[in-house]
């Protein structure tokens, strides 16, 4: 092999490894849910509203997380204090070094949600059930709180449908009022 076939190699393998250092690779593919099966997976289903957020270097291996503290108003599966901290993977810590996994919710303080988790990972992680399926944003127009994910609440399936209809808003079929929706979540969570 002669030097300039050498060097044309190595200068290939080097473009290589620095597009593949460079480029930011992500994918999270999650399959829809249907809120009963939301409901069946989830541990811990509350509506609450967000206190504060804390990021973190959590562990030996400094992983960047996001400790969000809600405020429970109704707890709808599961057990939990008047307020309830959950551990996410992903923040911005000072310095400007961030971590952010798509697909993985960001919480505001002040807002409100009602969200599905499961159990808590080993290292304590928790996020919602589907990931951005089990987390609804609670908002308030005229008086009336809704819920959406701004995934099209859809006709769900299961004997327990039959107890649990949810009234959608007639001209945003991604919302439905929140007692409404509480109130089929609890349907669903009742064996």
């Amino acid at each position: 092999m002669n030097s300039n076939t050498f060097i044309h190699r190595l200068t290939g393998l080097l473009v290589v490894m620095i597009a593949a250092i460079s480029t930011n690779v992500s994918a999270t593919t999650v399959l829809p849910l249907s809120l009963e099966q939301l409901s069946d997976r989830a541990e811990l289903i509350f509506y609450g509203s967000v206190l504060e957020n804390t990021v973190i270097r959590d562990g030996n291996k400094g992983r960047i997380a996001t400790l969000t503290r809600f405020q429970v108003h109704d707890l709808i599966k599961g057990q939990a204090a008047d307020t309830h901290t959950i551990k996410q993977i992903g923040g911005e810590i000072a310095g400007g070094r961030s971590l952010h996994i798509h697909g993985v919710p960001r919480y505001e303080v002040g807002e409100s949600y009602v969200i599905f988790l499961p159990r808590p990972s080993s290292l304590g992680f928790s996020s919602p059930v589907g990931l951005h399926q089990g987390n609804f944003t609670v908002t308030e127009t005229d008086g009336v709180k809704s819920v959406s994910n701004g995934a099209r609440l859809r006709g769900y399936s299961g004997d327990k449908a039959a107890r649990a209809p949810l009234a959608l808003q007639a001209d945003d079929p991604t919302s439905a009022q929140l007692a409404d929706f509480i109130n089929s979540v609890r349907a669903y969570t009742q064996d």
